[in-house]
């Protein structure tokens, strides 16, 4: 009898240990980490949006996951150059900044619902205002995101310059930058701005909550295809916890919290991935002289 209470008593440390340790964190790494999120739209709506991906990476990193939706593009990037940000999400444009700047490598990317790895840039007007193209525009209103903003205004920028011969600032009676996709295309449909740079992803995030984008746009114009949105990391992470990162963001497939983002998951990127986006910043850096 003894040696099978013994047994017993040996199996529910056993059990214990292996309970506790399935989820503990390795000690070399952070007692929390910080994921950093581009203001893609507002805090509250990019906070839902992703708090279903954020109970799974803590459970399945066993750490702690504090979210910080910055103000602008640049914050992320000043954030995880400081080291106020270990993971984050960007845009390609502020990701290529932050891989120079911050000691970020992209190491996953967003793929869309339809298996795309990629988004489009789009330009936007409000529908029935008469305005179905770039030549309506001249001498309109015009609403660019984030100077840091690949879609919002990168993209736009080469296409004026490239295609149209055209400077913004000279085309139009007023430039702004709205700060997010979402004050785009929300300032583009209360008629505050006659025409707007954004992206297909960020209009179908907000469809049917924000916009009914077949009832309040026009789409009149739309790029070749963006490399997908890239997670990147600090590269003076532990190894071990980049590669926990990594595999947790590609093994996701909860359908609740995909569809929430408008995804069908994640898949690998690599630096290079983005070297398209460099080639278009120093495009524009050669027409800005």
């Amino acid at each position: 009898m003894k040696k099978v209470i013994v047994a017993m008593l040996a199996s529910c440390v056993l059990f214990v240990s292996l309970a506790s340790g399935a989820c503990a964190a390795p000690a070399e790494w952070p007692k929390k980490l910080v994921f950093g999120i581009i203001p893609t739209d507002s805090q509250a709506n990019i906070t839902e949006r992703y708090s279903n991906l954020v109970q799974y990476l803590e459970k399945a990193l066993g750490v702690p996951i504090e979210v910080k939706v910055a103000t602008d593009y640049a914050g992320v990037i000043t954030g995880m150059q400081f080291k106020h940000v270990d993971f984050a999400y960007f845009g390609p444009k502020s990701y290529v900044e932050a891989a120079k700047r911050a000691n970020a490598e992209a190491f996953c990317l967003e793929v869309l619902e339809d298996g795309t790895k990629g988004y489009h840039g789009i330009i936007i007007t409000k529908k029935n205002s008469g305005l179905t193209s770039m030549a309506d525009l001249k001498g309109k209103v015009w609403a660019f995101t984030d100077p840091n903003s690949t879609s919002g205004t990168l993209v736009p920028m080469v296409y004026f310059f490239k295609a149209l011969n055209i400077r913004p600032e000279n085309y139009f009676s007023r430039v702004i930058y709205s700060g997010s996709h979402e004050a785009s295309m929300l300032a583009v449909k209360s008629g505050k701005v006659d025409g707007a740079s954004t992206n297909d992803l960020d209009m179908e995030r907000g469809n049917g909550k924000q916009w009914n984008a077949d009832k309040d746009f026009n789409i009149i114009w739309t790029s070749d295809l963006i490399p997908g949105s890239p997670i990147a990391y600090r590269k003076d992470l532990p190894e071990s916890l980049k590669k926990a990162l990594r595999d947790a963001y590609l093994a996701y497939n909860d359908q609740v919290g995909l569809k929430m983002l408008k995804l069908k998951g994640y898949a690998p990127a690599t630096d290079k991935t983005y070297d398209p986006i460099r080639d278009q910043m120093e495009v524009k850096k050669q027409l800005d002289k």
